[in-house]
Formats: C-alpha cells, sequence, structure tokens
C-alpha cells in the first residue's frame, strides 16, 4: 500500500557530505512523522533525526551540527543533507514514515529497504 524509495547513499571521503532522499507512494492519506535511522555491522538500528509534519525535529547527539534532516510534504519527501561526515558515519540509512493510509483511521510504521553510506578516513 505505501512504498518508501531512498536514494543518495554512497561512498564518501571523511569531510564530505551527502543528501539522502526518501520519497513515500501509495494510498497515503497523511504522513506524520519521517525519519532517517542507520545500523552499522553488529550494532543496534539506531535513529538519526525525525521530523514531525510540522517541521519539529530530533537528532541524535553524534549528528547535531552537522546532519540537516528536512521535508516536502506536498512531495512526500524528507530529506537528509549529512556534513562534515566521519568514518564512523558509516551504516546502511533507513527511511522511516508514519503513515495513515488512505480508508484506514490508525497511523502505520514503514520502512525503506536502506542505502549504503560508507565514509572513508
Amino acid at each position: 500500500q505505501v512504498q518508501l524509495v531512498e536514494s543518495g547513499g554512497g561512498l564518501v571521503q571523511a569531510g564530505g557530505s551527502l543528501r539522502l532522499s526518501c520519497a513515500a507512494s501509495g494510498s497515503i492519506f497523511s504522513i506524520n512523522r519521517m525519519g532517517w535511522y542507520r545500523q552499522a555491522p553488529g550494532k543496534l538500528r539506531e535513529l538519526v533525526a525525525r521530523i514531525t509534519s510540522g517541521g519539529g525535529t530530533v537528532y541524535a547527539d553524534s549528528v547535531k551540527g552537522r546532519f540537516t534532516i528536512s521535508r516536502d510534504n506536498a512531495k512526500n519527501t524528507v530529506y537528509l543533507t549529512m556534513n562534515s561526515l566521519k568514518p564512523e558515519d558509516t551504516a546502511v540509512y533507513y527511511c522511516n514514515a508514519g503513515v495513515v493510509v488512505t480508508g484506514n483511521l490508525y497511523e502505520y510504521s514503514y520502512w525503506g529497504q536502506g542505502t549504503q553510506v560508507t565514509v572513508s578516513s
């Protein structure tokens, strides 16, 4: 019913920048929160940043001042601009969205397939 498609990952040197995008499509009535999570090898998935439909944001301490989350509500798209990247930012980045599906009263959580970000030292 709802698909999240991520793009923008890749390989970058330390200190570089990347911009991730995630577009939601399908039977969408509304999207409340949208966010980015990441999972490095051998580690648990962790929140990177989250944004509400009104623009309120939350960031992990490890990315504050370096990463910026934004969204285009008209396009059902969330972005993550990553600056001053560090090798420890290397992970698979997943998009997440809380979506109310058309004809439904409840919000469901959807995940993208993940995009690899690799930061070389």
